[in-house]
């Protein structure tokens, strides 16, 4: 995914909102807030943002450019509904049914999207960046490695390391991701599971031949079994520095 390509799409998206809200439909709407019920609907640019729409009936309907920002849509059927573009940042999709949905170009950044169903639907140029229980099979390793690389240079350790667990989930031998998972857990001061993933990672590398990966595995090693008084001490070329200048290595092992 090209993030500054999706930026773009986004604001030209939240420039156009005004014009497309006129074409919503005020009745479907006024349907959909007070019964919840509202298939194949037409809610063209509709703005509901932080809606209680949780278990509505939504299947079929047409929310391209809708402003759905942190809506409860929790349990909500969206199948076969049109979300194209639609600004759905932050809406909670817990056990939403989206199958067959279209979410091409949609903004679903830091949504919670635990056990919703994604079954064919169209999810180009969909942002998932920062959501939460996305499932595996809506996104590559590399996207998940990439998220988890972006959450760790913001300093979200805890989150990096759930997209390092999703990516490695789905492709066991992906060295990249248990080096960058051992990085964000020295970070929240795990360095026994720093140690663990940094010695996968290095039996990883060396298996597929990259001396680059390879070499840099056995760096962090080597540093985590310094002394930890000993590290804080050295000043200048001190372990949290060292940590720090594996962020541009860890980005060698991201996809182009």
């Amino acid at each position: 995914m090209k993030s500054h390509i999706l930026a773009t799409a986004i604001f030209l998206s939240a420039l156009s909102l005004s014009h497309t809200a006129q074409a919503a439909n005020s009745e479907h709407i006024h349907k959909l807030l007070s019964t919840k019920q509202c298939q194949n609907c037409d809610l063209t640019g509709a703005g509901l943002v932080m809606a209680d729409l949780s278990g509505a009936n939504l299947s079929g309907a047409n929310l391209a450019g809708a402003n759905l920002s942190r809506a409860n849509l929790a349990g909500a059927d969206l199948r076969g509904a049109n979300l194209s573009s639609a600004g759905l940042f932050g809406a909670n999709l817990t056990e939403a049914k989206l199958n067959g949905a279209n979410l091409a170009g949609a903004d679903l950044r830091n949504s919670y999207l635990g056990n919703a169903e994604f079954t064919s639907a169209y999810l180009s140029g969909t942002n998932f960046q920062g959501a939460m229980g996305i499932p595996l099979q809506i996104a590559t390793p590399e996207e998940f490695y990439a998220w988890g690389i972006a959450e760790g240079q913001k300093g979200n350790h805890q989150q990096a390391i759930k997209y390092f667990d999703q990516a490695i989930a789905a492709k066991p031998e992906y060295a990249g991701a248990y080096l960058a998972r051992g990085v964000a857990r020295y970070q929240i001061f795990d360095r026994q599971g720093a140690m663990e993933d940094a010695q996968i990672a290095e039996k990883l590398f060396n298996t597929q031949q990259n001396g680059t990966g390879t070499q840099t595995a056995q760096a962090f090693i080597k540093e985590l079994q310094t002394p930890y008084q000993e590290n804080v001490t050295q000043g200048k070329g001190s372990f949290f520095d060292f940590v720090g200048s594996l962020g541009s290595v860890l980005l060698q092992f991201l996809p182009f």
